[in-house]
């Protein structure tokens, strides 16, 4: 019996076009030669589907073809195959059974094993595969506004503070995960939908996202009626270049074929949807071999629509939409997957001494862990990062103290080590630009709008940065539209092949990493240096989104000797006009001198550094509810001979400040409760023994004291009586004696200030501290100098 419909081939297809392109019809009009009430027809035999036998042959006329030559040719042990199958349906799922028990070892050998960037052993997908999260929304295609973004940087000034916890670090980078982005497990993405393209950052995971599947699937953890086929589409490509018509259906019966299965028996499988397609790497394919790798996919998942289809793609490196295919992108690591992939990585590398891989990985999570290390916990959400982060700490048992060393290894690894490493070369818009002007690109963007405090940046911004370093380098277009467009390909061309810049939503763009983009600031103000520019950047030392610029900078500069003056002398502007803080650094500076003076008469071995001493009395005197408010760690760090014990002036003057801290805090309802704390707080004649005189006055304070057995309501009575009273004495005494207890009344902008300062002397000292080239004669005058205008 004939058949009731009818298919072109590929060749008769290629046939057909050409010959509807010479009659200049569109599919409405030839449908409407051919009598039919939709194109619909028209559409599916174009397409390579099958339509009515009689339209077949009507099409063929109007184009003048001959419909033998147009018409798909039925394969005869095929249709016997699929008679077969049609007669008994089990004999499909012993089909697909034998394809997989023959390959088997293709697909392991295919998909079994990583190669990891700069370990020379490839490592077993299961040692180190680590399941990656989905979001279904596109980060790119989301409507927001640039105030948006910046309201869920969750204060991102705020990672600063020298008092902030680890949880508030944790979101120093961009919290762009508080936008309520829905995150699923990459499996169970790959179960909800049939048809997947996979988008995601260059070395988020992609390609061993669809190695899994395949492996998982080939084990018979996922789908295990179903056979998968692992394709390299950059291998395919490149393996097909010579061929006028590709195939991805003889590419796959190609590669079954060493496995002895009949490419008809592929065919088979592929007719009745038991194959999953796992095509990897869209964007490695060169954009000469683009269009028909695309036309060929597009023919193939139409054909074979039955079947699961995966491919991935970098996120901006491919625009073309396949019908009826989800877009999803692979989520940054979270805190538990960044964990899990640690431990696997120092187990799979020390194979053959586990424990030692185990102590490594856990040092390793404990120090990414601590305030100072922030930086680093930005970068490594994405595998490629946090692969590079681990081979550095596997090296040197700890974090590099120089961080622009690691940054720049990053920067290098996106920038050209991962393609050059899989054996990709790009299509570059920019190809023309060095790797060095192309770092001094994306310096130039960083630095532009790092200093107007712009972390997200609009489309036309950034293409206008873009455009003005073309200019100043004499290879851009005079036209404007023509540089627009230009300046429009190099961003895309960042976007797509290093992963550096990152549509956030539609047309707002930022840095992928917030270190990324304070460390290309940098880099920039190091490649400016000069006198002005630098005096510049030191008018930025109060503003505490520029820290970790500053250290960068301070570590990079070969001589940063004008750096450290320009920065004091900056310090000293902070606090210059406000006399009532003059006053207050006069009289921290004077009780720094006066211990020291003491320990030279009790012919102390060295005097306290006095920068140390400086910043004890500085959070001594501030009000109790501060966060600066007794904390001495800055102390300690200063001078390590205050970690045993503090001087006993020191410790005295401690003592007192808490006792009158605690009285002033006091109501009459608590005095009861607290009264025995008074009391011990007051009993001092440890570190009396050189002042009989204090040590009278404040037993008679004591003295004047309730005793608890009165009761609690006399107690109280007293309280409301004596207790500002009392209280005021004990302030008297402190003032008299000790020099310290004053009330300094400071306003809510003063003690803002305050803070400013302290942390523009933190700041100089932790910059002093990250460099290696420092002369040390000066680095001791600015030390000493610290918490003093002088």
């Amino acid at each position: 019996m004939a058949k009731r419909s009818l298919q072109a081939s590929a060749e008769g297809i290629r046939k057909a076009k050409y010959a509807f392109k010479l009659k200049g019809w569109t599919q409405e009009c030839l449908a409407s030669e051919v009598g039919l009430d939709t194109r619909q027809p028209i559409w599916k035999f174009f397409s390579g589907k099958p339509v009515e036998r009689y339209v077949f042959h009507e099409i063929c006329n109007l184009l003048d073809l001959n419909p033998e030559e147009i018409v798909q040719k039925p394969d005869i042990e095929l249709a016997t195959i699929l008679d077969e199958t049609q007669k008994n349906p089990t004999d499909i799922d012993a089909l697909v059974q034998k394809a997989r028990d023959a390959y088997y070892e293709k697909i392991q050998d295919q998909c079994g094993t990583l190669y990891v960037l700069d370990i020379a052993q490839p490592l077993n997908l299961d040692e180190l595969y680590i399941d990656v999260n989905i979001l279904e929304e596109i980060t790119s295609q989301r409507w927001l506004d640039i105030s948006e973004l910046q309201n869920f940087t969750v204060n991102r000034n705020n990672r600063y503070s020298s008092n902030q916890s680890n949880t508030q670090l944790e979101f120093g980078r961009f919290a762009l995960s508080q936008l309520h982005q829905e995150r699923i497990a990459g499996e169970r993405a790959a179960l909800k939908y049939s048809k997947l393209m996979v988008l995601g950052k260059p070395g988020s995971g992609k390609t061993t996202f669809l190695q899994s599947i395949a492996i998982r699937c080939n084990n018979g953890d996922f789908k295990p009626d179903c056979l998968p086929f692992f394709v390299s589409l950059k291998s395919f490509a490149e393996d097909t270049n010579a061929s006028a018509n590709i195939s991805l259906l003889n590419y796959l019966g190609q590669s079954a074929k060493t496995c002895e299965i009949l490419e008809q028996e592929i065919e088979t499988i592929l007719h009745y949807g038991k194959a999953i397609i796992l095509l990897d790497g869209l964007d490695e394919v060169t954009n000469k071999e683009s269009d028909k790798v695309i036309k060929e996919i597009r023919y193939f998942t139409e054909h074979f629509y039955k079947n699961q289809i995966v491919i991935s793609c970098r996120i901006a490196a491919q625009k073309y939409k396949f019908k009826g295919f989800t877009q999803v992108e692979i989520a940054d690591f979270t805190k538990s997957q960044i964990w899990a992939f640690v431990e696997k990585w120092f187990l799979s590398t020390a194979k053959a001494y586990p424990l030692r891989g185990k102590v490594l990985a856990a040092d390793f999570m404990q120090k990414l862990e601590l305030p100072e290390n922030y930086h680093i916990k930005e970068l490594v959400t994405i595998p490629i990062l946090l692969n590079l982060t681990c081979l550095v700490f596997q090296q040197f048992k700890h974090f590099p103290r120089l961080r622009s060393e690691l940054y720049r290894q990053g920067l290098d690894l996106l920038l050209v080590r991962w393609d050059e490493a899989r054996g990709i070369k790009r299509d570059e818009f920019y190809h023309n630009l060095s790797l060095l002007q192309k770092i001094k690109l994306l310096s130039h963007i960083a630095a532009s709008t790092f200093a107007r405090s712009s972390y997200f940046f609009s489309e036309s911004q950034i293409q206008q940065l873009i455009g003005n370093y073309l200019s100043h380098l004499g290879q851009a277009p005079t036209d404007v539209d023509a540089l627009q467009l230009d300046s429009k390909a190099v961003l895309k061309s960042i976007e797509a092949q290093h992963g550096l810049l990152v549509e956030q939503a539609r047309g707002i763009y930022s840095f992928s990493h917030l270190t990324f983009h304070e460390y290309l600031t940098a880099r920039e103000i190091v490649a400016t240096a000069n006198r002005q520019t630098l005096q510049e950047f030191a008018t930025y030392i109060n503003e505490k989104s520029w820290r970790e610029v500053f250290l960068l900078v301070a570590e990079m500069l070969y001589t940063a000797d004008d750096l450290w003056l320009l920065m004091k002398q900056q310090i000293n502007i902070l606090v210059a006009s406000n006399e009532k803080l003059q006053q207050f650094l006069r009289w921290i500076n004077q009780k720094a001198s006066g211990i020291n003076r003491v320990r030279r008469r009790c012919h102390a071995i060295a005097s306290y550094h006095p920068a140390s001493v400086r910043s004890f009395y500085f959070t001594l005197a501030l009000p109790p509810n501060h966060s600066l408010a007794g904390n001495q760690s800055f102390t300690l760090t200063l001078d390590k001979k205050f970690a045993g014990t503090l001087v006993v002036d020191l410790a005295l003057d401690l003592a007192l400040t808490y006792a009158l801290t605690v009285s002033l805090a006091m109501t009459a309802d608590i005095f009861f409760q607290r009264l025995s704390a008074i009391e011990l707080s007051l009993d001092l004649e440890h570190l009396l023994g050189q002042n009989p005189s204090l040590q009278t006055s404040l037993q008679n304070l004591k003295n004047q004291l309730p005793h608890f057995l009165e009761g609690r309501e006399a107690v109280k009575a007293w309280w409301w009586a004596n207790g500002e009273t009392w209280t005021e004495e004990l302030r008297s005494l402190a003032i008299s004696k000790r020099d310290i207890g004053y009330d300094w009344q400071f306003t809510e902008n003063e003690l803002e200030s305050l803070q400013q300062y302290w942390d523009a002397n933190k700041l100089l000292f932790d910059c002093l501290n990250s460099s290696d080239r420092v002369n040390a004669r000066l680095r001791q005058s600015i030390e000493e100098s610290l918490f003093s205008n002088q």
